[in-house]
C-alpha cells in the first residue's frame, strides 16, 4: 500500500479529487496527510473530514526558505510517504528540498509545458493566440515548472474566454488528469528513462479534454 502526502495552500480542490478517487477506484494507496503552509487553508477541514492526519506548517515563522522546507520536509517523512503531491501549494522549494524527494514528487501547471511556466498562465495563452490551453503533471526537479511530463490535459481557448473562464475549464480538466497521474504512479506504472522521458503502461499520456 502506496502512502501519499499532499501539500496544500488553499482550497485543496486537486487533493480533493484525489481523495476521491483514491477511494472510488480502489488504489493501492492511501492519502495518509494533508500538510498546509497556511493555517487557513479551506482544504484542511476536508481532509480532516475523510480521517486524514493534517498539519499546518506556517512558512511566515520561519527566517528563510530553507529553514521553512527543513521543518515541512520533517513534517511529511514523519508520514513515511512513497510519492509526495503538490497540489496548489504556492510555495518555491528549495534545490535540496526538491533532491530530498527526486522521482516521488508530482506537481501539475496550468499550462501545456514547456509554454508559459511560471504565473499567469491563462492570461499568457489568450494574449499568445493559443487555440488550445491546458494542464501538465510533472515530477518536481530543482528548475521550475520543467520536469519529466507525466501527462497532459488541452482544453480549447473559445474566442471570448477570459483568464477567469479558461483558468475554471482548465481547473475542471486538472481534476481529471492529477488523479490518474497520481493512479499511474501508485500503481507502478512510471518510469523515467536515461533521458528525463516518462514511460509508463497506464494508458495514454496525454488527455484532450473539451470544455
Amino acid at each position: 500500500m502506496k502512502r501519499i502526502v499532499i501539500l496544500i495552500s488553499g482550497r485543496g480542490s486537486n487533493m480533493q479529487a484525489i481523495v476521491e478517487a483514491c477511494a472510488a477506484q480502489g488504489w493501492p494507496a492511501q492519502v495518509v496527510a494533508v500538510l498546509a503552509n497556511k493555517p487557513g487553508a479551506e482544504g484542511l477541514a476536508f481532509a480532516a473530514g475523510h480521517g486524514i492526519a493534517t498539519q499546518v506548517i506556517d512558512h511566515t515563522g520561519f527566517a528563510d526558505r530553507a529553514a521553512f522546507d527543513t521543518a515541512l520536509a520533517a513534517a511529511i517523512d514523519a508520514h513515511a510517504p512513497d510519492l509526495v503531491v503538490l497540489a496548489g501549494f504556492m510555495r518555491i522549494l528549495t534545490d535540496g528540498f526538491v533532491a530530498h524527494y527526486a522521482g516521488r514528487l508530482l506537481n501539475v501547471h496550468p499550462s501545456l509545458l514547456p509554454a508559459f511556466a511560471g504565473l499567469h498562465t491563462h492570461r499568457r495563452a489568450i494574449e499568445a493566440g493559443c487555440k488550445l490551453a491546458g494542464a501538465t503533471v510533472h515530477f518536481v526537479t530543482p528548475t521550475l515548472d520543467h520536469g519529466p511530463i507525466v501527462a497532459q490535459a488541452a482544453v480549447p481557448v473559445l474566442a471570448d474566454d477570459t483568464p477567469e473562464r479558461l483558468a475554471e475549464r482548465v481547473l475542471a480538466a486538472e481534476h481529471v488528469l492529477y488523479p490518474q497521474a497520481v493512479r499511474w504512479f501508485v500503481q507502478g506504472q512510471l518510469q523515467v528513462d536515461a533521458q528525463g522521458v516518462v514511460r509508463h503502461s497506464g494508458g495514454a499520456s496525454q488527455l484532450l479534454l473539451a470544455g
